[in-house]
């Protein structure tokens, strides 16, 4: 009996319907919590570039020192805004899986049955490879593959270009275009050529070797947003 029974019975579509849609809610919570913590790091990024700049004004002896610095943080912005737009594009990809899959859903429910969708696979697939999603991504497309809606499971060997974006040394000119942003139109005295650096004891080195500290905390922080 119960072997006929596991034949034909068939999971309950508006069970499986509720927890798809609490797999998307909670990846689209987790893409919020770090697309927060990218804003908070570009904000403070944003500080460090003004800071470095006024310090070079003051004290004319550190304005190489300065320059570099301004450039560091330059390129560390520029990979938060790009990871920062990933997600944000992510997070439209998988809003955009949850109303297909719901209109999946109301399709079966007046037809009776349900077809497998290909655009469906196909961002399901690209954000199941997001190191910030892979885990509850594999589990919504195991039960998007139950009820049918798509019809295999998604892998991650696939190569994606997107995840390599940022990777790669920033160019002069975007990080020209960042400074010149932050700086309103200051990057002359960023770019100033001081000759060689002249180590000077002062109360400033104890807060450049505190920002090259939180630079390291930052950079930490945002390899973990990709693993």
């Amino acid at each position: 009996m119960e072997s006929i029974k596991a034949v034909f019975w068939k999971p309950d579509p508006a069970a499986q319907m509720r927890k798809c849609n609490a797999l998307i809610r909670a990846n689209t919570r987790k893409l919020d919590r770090d697309i927060t913590q990218l804003k908070t790091l570009d904000h403070k990024t944003r500080q460090y570039i003004l800071q470095a700049s006024k310090r070079s004004q003051r004290n004319p002896s550190q304005a190489k020192l300065a320059a570099q610095e301004t450039r560091t943080f330059a390129k560390e912005l520029i990979r938060i805004r790009k990871q920062s737009s990933r997600l944000a594009t992510s997070k439209a990809q998988l809003q955009s899986v949850q109303m297909q899959v719901n209109e999946a859903f109301s399709v079966r429910k007046i037809e009776g049955s349900i077809k497998s969708s290909t655009g469906i696979m196909k961002d399901v697939n690209s954000l199941v490879r997001l190191p910030e999603l892979t885990g509850t991504m594999r589990e919504l497309s195991q039960e998007l593959m139950k009820a049918g809606i798509i019809e295999e499971m998604v892998g991650d060997s696939l190569p994606d270009e997107e995840l390599m974006e940022g990777e790669d040394e920033e160019a002069e000119t975007e990080v020209d275009k960042v400074l010149g942003e932050i700086l309103h139109g200051k990057l002359g005295k960023a770019k100033v050529d001081a000759g060689p650096v002249v180590q000077e004891p002062s109360e400033e080195e104890e807060s450049l070797e505190e920002q090259e500290a939180t630079l390291e905390q930052m950079r930490g922080r945002l390899e973990a947003l990709k693993s």
